[in-house]
């Protein structure tokens, strides 16, 4: 069997991949936002924050679970909601890099 086009990529590369595609899409950036704001919350406070169906929501919080974004844990007939620190200080950490890197890189080869 051939190989996986993710087999050519480090295991952080893929991470990151995974972590930057659940975070493309502007619902998830809101859900996040959320989160980070109220720092836990069950599924019903998302579905009265955002303008998008109780369904929709559920897809997005299943997409961000899949990354790691955010951790889930079940309350009687509910599902509590919050951030995953872990995962998005991997991402952080990354961005930080670029941050510094571009700092460094000091030639404007495009202006």
């Amino acid at each position: 069997m051939g190989a996986t086009k993710t087999d050519f990529y480090s295991e952080d590369q893929n991470k990151l991949s995974v972590i930057a595609k659940a975070l493309g899409h502007p619902a998830r950036i809101a859900i996040v936002d959320y989160l980070l704001k109220v720092d836990t919350c069950i599924c019903g406070d998302i579905v009265s924050e955002l303008p998008l169906a109780q369904a929709t929501i559920s897809q997005h919080l299943r997409e961000l679970k899949n990354a790691e974004l955010i951790k889930g844990t079940i309350e009687g007939t509910a599902i509590c909601y919050c951030i995953n620190k872990t995962t998005l200080n991997i991402f952080a950490d990354y961005l930080s890099l670029v941050g510094q890197r571009l700092e460094m890189d000091k030639t404007n080869c495009c202006p």
